[in-house]
């Protein structure tokens, strides 16, 4: 295996910008997980780095070797898309084994490397069988096991599980961080979805519109969103955002909003510097409001009455889209008996894990 280095890479395409300024290290043995919206680059990203398409400026690094001059072919990557590209003509044993052959290697040693594949990934009773004989998921284990059966210095996924159903999407995630574990590979994986980023990633790496937000581990990126384009993006339901204003009072700093007003804990205010007196966006998680029958929980603080505009039954919980005077929010929780369109709820918010960002670079303030 091999690290594998973006160094201030950056990608135009007829004078437009898709990648901007990334530098980016994924360590040896690393499953780092690029994330973020359609069109920010991630798959550009995934692309040069295999190879299929050139760096407009920066280097990139497989090992200790700069690869920008070195055809894919040479690369010793491996990579699955989302379509699978499977060969419809042959069986899953010769879609497994065809990257051997190229490579000449002796059909004792293709055949057990295949077979030591196959196991891992328990498809060794497909190993006659042709593609269209396959279901979703095991279509999506044969290009896995092409792939891993390579042996190669790192693993590219471009959202392999795209296609699958949700319920086997959830199975094979954990396949992924199970066969991750067992391997010790290399693994760059794409996404669209934050919940496989966060699931998946030892790291994640969230991207926008080409440039870098913020990397690090998911529980790290969850808790301290370094902007509120990332704390909005990491999460689901997502975070909440408020227009607030930042007060002195008697007994330290007030939050002022629409419909709501609180004390912000010391450990907060502590953090704010200058900000006390301006203009802020108030970021809250949804399992940060609680609500009437909640409010005992440490750290909530005063009530604040809200009505119930949507609910969404999830089975073990709730998800419930709130409004108070012009602002629109969403709590989530397990402790509400038949919740209703109409009804007005007592509503507090766990002051202590509240986000403050500057209302015009949207960084976090901290």
């Amino acid at each position: 295996m091999a690290s594998v280095t973006l160094d201030h890479v950056c990608k135009e395409f007829d004078g437009l910008k898709i990648v901007r300024d990334v530098s980016l290290e994924v360590h040896d043995r690393e499953f780092l997980v690029l994330v973020g919206p359609s069109g920010c680059g991630k798959s550009t990203i995934l692309r040069m780095i295999a190879g299929l398409e050139a760096v407009t400026d920066g280097d990139i690094y497989i090992g200790d070797r700069v690869v920008n001059d070195v055809s894919a072919k040479d690369r010793d990557i491996a990579m699955v898309f989302q379509n699978y590209a499977l060969y419809p003509h042959m069986s899953v044993f010769d879609n497994m084994a065809f990257g051997l052959k190229l490579r000449r290697l002796a059909d004792d040693k293709i055949n057990a490397l295949v077979n030591q594949t196959a196991e891992v990934l328990a498809i060794q009773d497909l190993l006659q069988r042709r593609p269209k004989q396959l279901s979703g998921g095991q279509r999506q284990r044969v290009a896995l096991g092409r792939a891993i059966v390579r042996e190669p210095l790192a693993f590219l996924m471009d959202e392999p599980l795209s296609n699958l159903d949700a319920k086997l999407r959830v199975q094979t995630r954990v396949e992924l961080t199970k066969l991750h574990a067992r391997l010790e590979t290399t693994v760059i994986y794409v996404s669209h979805d934050q919940v496989e980023a966060m699931t998946l990633g030892n790291r994640i790496a969230v991207l926008r519109d080409g440039v870098l937000q913020q990397v690090g581990p998911p529980a790290e990126v969850y808790a301290k969103p370094a902007n509120a384009f990332v704390a909005g993006f990491i999460g689901s339901p997502a975070m909440n955002f408020f227009k607030a204003r930042l007060e002195r009072s008697r007994d330290g700093v007030r939050v002022n909003g629409d419909g709501m007003a609180f004390d912000l804990p010391s450990e907060i205010v502590a953090r704010i510097g200058s900000y006390a007196g301006a203009d802020v966006i108030l970021g809250v998680r949804p399992e940060d409001i609680h609500v009437a029958g909640d409010l005992s929980r440490s750290g909530d603080v005063s009530s604040i009455r809200a009505r119930i505009e949507v609910v969404e039954h999830m089975g073990n919980e709730d998800f419930i889209h709130l409004s108070c005077g012009s602002s629109s929010f969403t709590t989530r929780t397990s402790g509400l008996t038949n919740p209703k369109p109409g009804d007005m709820l007592s509503i507090a918010i766990a002051a202590g894990k509240t986000h403050l960002f500057d209302p015009v670079t949207e960084m976090a303030i901290n």
